[in-house]
């Protein structure tokens, strides 16, 4: 099944059986079947056609920071655009970027040409794409605010480019979440600001995350969307689940809407517990939480 890969690509970089707990800030899922490192936008559309062509299922990895991987890891083909698919423009007040680049990394860069609007992003784990993907957003900021245009590749291979009307973008949605394409670049329409300026921002915004939340332990970000009128971490610490741990998942003891791995976490361990707090949210508060971490990969 996997030959074509072995004669189109090179060996170095095709892993067979990889171990996807390596490859997500979680630390936690199973291996996938194989998994592929494209190095370019041309080459990601091959790989997508040969997919295709061969019927085989794929799943594309970013920087694994939004994801939880079940324990028997991914069947089919794993496409990591993490570290590649990074390249970045400056034209006056537009950055057009690539997919693959640090979403924390590009706030730096913009701050470095002195261009405002990226600060929320200081300190977000992920990748651009994945931040498309899921409108990602902090301290009043959110992608849909400075998205001018992405451009995707569709599931037969072809390149479409989106405005932002056509991204439908809403509280951690956008249509990329649902059409099965693949963010590969975007532009983004920024506004000039004195550097100093926007350092202060930025350095504030990442003090408070280190104040708040529980950035020595590995987990996928907040675990919980916000539900209308409700704030998650709270409503968690008054049902006195700070701290409380099923296996090796564990409600940080820092900020009660965060998931942690402890130490040694199967995925099974945390959809426990996510099942565990969503009972208790439930019984007290009458109210449905939803995860804001995407879980993949089989059981």
């Amino acid at each position: 099944m996997y030959s074509e890969f072995m004669d189109l690509f090179p060996v170095n970089r095709i892993k067979f059986n990889e171990p996807l707990k390596n490859h997500t800030s979680f630390a936690i899922g199973g291996p996938a079947d194989l998994m592929f490192i494209p190095e370019s936008i041309e080459e990601l559309r091959k790989v997508i056609f040969l997919c295709q062509k061969q019927q085989m299922k794929y799943f594309i990895l970013g920087q694994g920071s939004n994801i939880l991987v079940r324990d028997k890891g991914i069947r089919g083909v794993v496409i990591k655009l993490n570290n590649i698919l990074a390249n970045i423009t400056v034209d006056k007040e537009q950055i057009t970027a690539e997919a693959g680049i640090s979403i924390s990394n590009l706030a730096q860069e913009a701050a470095r040409h002195e261009l405002s609007g990226l600060e929320f992003a200081e300190g977000i784990p992920g990748s651009l794409g994945g931040a498309v993907v899921m409108n990602a957003g902090a301290y009043g900021g959110e992608m849909k605010n400075v998205l001018l245009e992405v451009t995707a590749i569709n599931k037969d291979g072809n390149i479409k480019k989106y405005t932002p009307d056509e991204m439908l973008m809403t509280y951690r949605k956008s249509i990329f979440q649902f059409n099965g394409s693949i963010v590969v670049s975007a532009v983004i329409k920024l506004q000039k600001d004195k550097k100093e300026s926007i350092k202060a921002r930025m350095d504030d915004y990442a003090a408070r995350r280190q104040e708040k939340q529980p950035l020595d332990f590995p987990s996928a970000g907040s675990t919980f969307r916000r539900p209308e009128n409700y704030f998650v971490g709270p409503m968690i610490e008054e049902l006195g689940l700070k701290g409380f741990k099923i296996g090796g998942a564990q409600v940080s003891a820092k900020h009660a809407g965060f998931i942690i791995n402890s130490g040694n976490a199967s995925a099974r361990d945390v959809l426990e517990l996510i099942a565990y707090i969503q009972k208790k949210v439930r019984e007290r508060y009458g109210v449905e939480l939803q995860t804001e971490i995407k879980v993949v990969g089989e059981e």
